[in-house]
């Protein structure tokens, strides 16, 4: 009889396996027909050959249609695409007169095919018409089994609608929730890939924006020297060339991913890039104090500040003071844009490492008159 409960659970078991298998989504429909067993089985003793012959052709023709319109609306369901709502009606109508040809020979039983088609309902239609149409083919099945002569009701042609259009409601809702979560997956995917790329471009720019910026001052000061002191130009040329080959191999390093900045390899670079450009440097001479978690980020401080101050301050001292947690760097320049808005691309990179590394980072004038950038990590 349909509706029994142990045949719902055994279905159910088997449509939660058959759902994790990608290839063999036709089954969630096919594994259904298993409740058309009993009209054939009355459809198979009925007396009237001509009532059989109709009632196994309507029977099988359900079955084909069944399939065909289940599985035709869960690839329109899987390519996100609503089929016509004409279409879908279309689907209704023809299970419920092919549903009909089977009540001459089938009897009482052909109220089974009602299950299918609150199913396909659900599957197809709006929740809201999937719902109502369930209530219109449970009043059907209780009028036709109290007002048919001989049709006798006891709960279960109901019980199976209710339980079937549960079962496709919760296999509707797990197949959006799989495409969802796919959904959100290559969301994710996406932007780790945006996120890359923006991390890649700031270790660029930061890289060759100070390497450029030093090797620009050089050769400036080489040519400047050239015949005034050859000895020395030669010198800057040779510098030109040593940080060249260190950007590239920084590059390098970069594409590899294996890249770290040192702190101390940061503070000799700034003091060689400063005396370049002719600015005297008040740096220090050990890293020992600052925490080994920390260093990587003053590096990063170093080098942009640095950049800074040789590219934009025209000033001629530039002083770091850096401790366990904070480092700062300031110049006797010219001092901050009058917008004051520190929003270089540098600069934006840097704040990302430092909210990062839970520091907070101030840009602002320093003392005095001039520029100061200081990054200071929680403690």
């Amino acid at each position: 009889m349909p509706g029994n409960p142990d045949q719902f659970e055994a279905v159910g078991a088997a449509l939660d396996s058959v759902r994790r298998r990608p290839g063999f989504g036709w089954l969630l429909a096919g594994i259904w027909l298993f409740f058309l067993n009993k009209p054939l089985e009355v459809i198979l003793k009925h007396d009237n050959m001509a009532e059989r012959v109709l009632g196994l052709t309507a029977l099988a023709l359900f079955a084909i249609a069944y399939m065909a319109f289940f599985g035709y609306a869960r690839y329109r369901n899987m390519a996100r695409v609503t089929a016509p709502l004409p279409l879908r009606l279309t689907f209704i109508v023809v299970l419920l007169l092919l549903g009909a040809l089977m009540v001459p020979a089938a009897g009482d039983t052909a109220l089974t095919t009602l299950v299918f088609v609150e199913a396909l309902g659900i599957m197809v239609m709006s929740l809201r018409v999937g719902v109502a149409l369930g209530v219109g083919l449970l009043a059907v099945a209780e009028i036709s089994l109290r007002s048919v002569p001989g049709w006798s009701d006891d709960g279960t042609y109901s019980l199976s609608i209710v339980l079937g259009g549960l079962a496709v409601f919760g296999m509707r809702r797990a197949i959006q929730r799989s495409m969802e979560l796919a959904v959100a997956r290559q969301d994710f995917a996406e932007l780790a890939v945006q996120e890359e790329r923006n991390r890649f471009a700031r270790d660029l720019h930061d890289i060759l924006g100070h390497s450029l910026t030093v090797i620009t001052v050089k050769a400036e000061l080489a040519g400047r020297l050239m015949e005034a002191n050859p000895e020395r130009a030669a010198a800057e040329v040779a510098d030109v060339e040593h940080l060249a080959r260190a950007a590239l191999a920084d590059v390098r390093a970069a594409v590899a991913g294996y890249r770290e900045l040192s702190l101390a390899g940061e503070l000799v670079s700034a003091r060689a890039a400063l005396q370049a450009a002719e600015i005297k440097a008040d740096l220090p001479t050990v890293v020992d104090e600052v925490p080994e978690e920390n260093r990587e980020l003053f590096a990063w401080v170093v080098r942009e500040g640095v950049t800074n101050v040789v590219r934009h301050s025209g000033a001629k001292r530039c002083t770091i003071r850096l401790d366990a947690q904070q480092i700062e760097v300031r110049d006797d320049g010219k001092g901050p844009a009058p917008s004051g808005s520190g929003t270089g691309h540098g600069l934006i990179g840097l704040r990302e490492r430092a909210d990062k590394a839970g520091a907070s980072v101030q840009v602002g004038q320093a003392p005095g008159g001039g520029f100061r950038l200081a990054v200071r990590v929680a403690s």
